[in-house]
């Protein structure tokens, strides 16, 4: 593969450090970063010489570590990278059990701080490190402590809605048996005047729990009905938008009422409309939050149940609630190719899907071979990078028209 693209990678002529207590596999993955790139490879046999080695050069890029090693362990040098920081990214490869990457895997979930691009299986290969090292420049796989949010204070949240400055973005979802667009999904982004835009990892936490957040809410929805009507004019319809709804809004009987008179006012079908939710939201007003899904329902919009399988209790949630969409989170999909457990768990929430005659979505689709396992399991929609990027409104007609026989390629559909 190769490494070298104009401009070059964010990695290229930066310091790596390879973490391995066998000679072998650390000079094959050695090799492996300066063939990709990178300036400095340095070379370690556990956690303890790499936490040495780290401080004295205070500027490397990224620790390539191995799980199983005497001394000090992968997981322990994990943890000790969020307490002291001495890199800007994490890989982690291991031979074992690959539920124990998975141990590492939510680990990065839960703190922003590791900065993990992601597992890989051993051996590591060529293409794998290049797939994770092209989730350097994006905030949503990998988000190094030096790149938090600044927090926000609620008097600049209202005047950001004052002057309409948080705006939807789309992500398609297509089919995987035509590759046709059936959905996209509304994402909010921030167009802040100084910073440039914004993803929600800058606001969205301030504005939950807020009394802004029922405001933020419809202001959101309301561009995506005007968005609808621009599509329809350009003779661009016939697919769903996802909207995000939060755990504030769900408790609310009368916001139900204002975004149903919303909806009303744009003469937008209901049914066009799938409200996302995840069960950490239901379960905070679970009587309420219940009560409020089966009006949505009733009234006639699709409702999503969000980030499948996280949940303490999502298969009891989906069980009594009635959600129209599965959306199986991308921490089950992403490299599921080569997980036998991530397989496991998707086949599960694909069958739960058909039995229960509701459409399955996976989210994260970034390779080829996660989506060709996909559709052999029966998943019917796909969203993620391997499809498109979330795209600003704009682009969405555009990407559709270029894209159309990329995705029935990738489908196996008939390209003429």
């Amino acid at each position: 593969m190769n490494a070298h693209s104009n401009p070059p990678p964010e990695w290229m002529g930066t310091t790596a450090l390879v973490v391995e207590d066998s000679v072998v596999q650390r000079s094959h993955m050695a090799h492996l970063l300066r063939q990709l790139g990178f300036g400095l490879v340095l070379e370690a046999s556990d956690g303890n010489e790499a936490l040495a080695m780290l401080d004295d050069h205070q500027s490397v890029f990224l620790v390539l570590t191995d799980l199983e090693m005497p001394g000090m362990d992968g997981i322990e040098l994990s943890r000790r990278l969020i307490e002291r920081g001495g890199a800007r990214f994490l890989i982690v490869a291991s031979a074992r059990d690959p539920r124990l990457l998975e141990i590492i895997e939510s680990m990065g979930m839960e703190n922003a701080g590791l900065g993990l691009l992601g597992t890989v299986p051993k051996p590591v290969g060529m293409a794998d490190l290049h797939t994770l090292l092209s989730r350097t420049g994006q905030s949503r796989s990998a988000r190094p402590l030096a790149l938090a949010a600044r927090a926000v204070d609620e008097a600049e949240l209202e005047q950001a809605l004052a002057r309409r400055e948080f705006l939807p973005w789309f992500q398609p979802k297509v089919s995987m048996q035509t590759g046709v667009i059936k959905g996209v999904e509304a994402l909010a982004r921030w167009q802040h005047p100084t910073r440039g835009l914004l993803a929600p990892l800058h606001f969205i936490e301030a504005l939950e729990g807020s009394r802004l957040m029922q405001r933020f809410t419809l202001q959101m929805v309301e561009q995506v009905l005007q968005q609808i009507i621009v599509w329809r004019e350009e003779r661009l319809d016939g697919f769903t938008v996802s909207v995000n709804l939060a755990a504030d809004n769900l408790d609310d009987r009368d916001f139900i009422e204002q975004l149903d008179a919303l909806v009303k006012r744009y003469g937008v079908a209901r049914s066009q409309l799938i409200w996302e939710v995840t069960e950490t939201m239901v379960m905070k007003n679970l009587s309420e939050s219940l009560a409020n899904l089966g009006r949505l329902r009733l009234m006639g919009f699709g409702l999503a149940m969000d980030d499948y399988g996280i949940g303490y209790s999502s298969m009891q949630q989906l069980s009594r609630c009635p959600f129209s969409e599965l959306k199986i989170d991308r921490a089950f999909v992403d490299g599921a190719s080569k997980r036998i457990n991530r397989q496991v768990v998707l086949e599960s929430a694909i069958q739960l899907g058909q039995r229960l005659a509701i459409t399955t979505v996976a989210e994260g689709v970034e390779t080829v071979a996660d989506w060709h396992l996909l559709r052999s399991m029966g998943c019917e929609l796909a969203q993620g990078y391997l499809v498109a990027k979330p795209m600003a409104a704009g682009e969405v007609t555009g990407w559709v028209r270029q894209n159309h026989r990329r995705l029935r390629r990738l489908a196996g559909a008939d390209a003429s």
